[in-house]
């Protein structure tokens, strides 16, 4: 794991008790298996998605 993958997989403790347990699993898994620009869009798009709502 590089410094950019761990600094994301500590960024999604923040979205605890906000998204969905499956959301922040999937973005995870994503992040570690080296999708790290797959993984930030998803959040990007999730942070759009649940800002709306509010």
């Amino acid at each position: 794991m590089n410094r950019e993958t761990i600094k994301f997989i500590k960024l999604l403790k923040d979205y605890r008790g906000i998204f969905p347990r499956q959301t922040i699993k999937t973005l995870r898994g994503q992040a570690l298996a080296g999708d790290i620009e797959g993984a930030k869009k998803g959040l990007k798009k999730e942070v759009s998605k649940y800002a709306r709502a509010i």
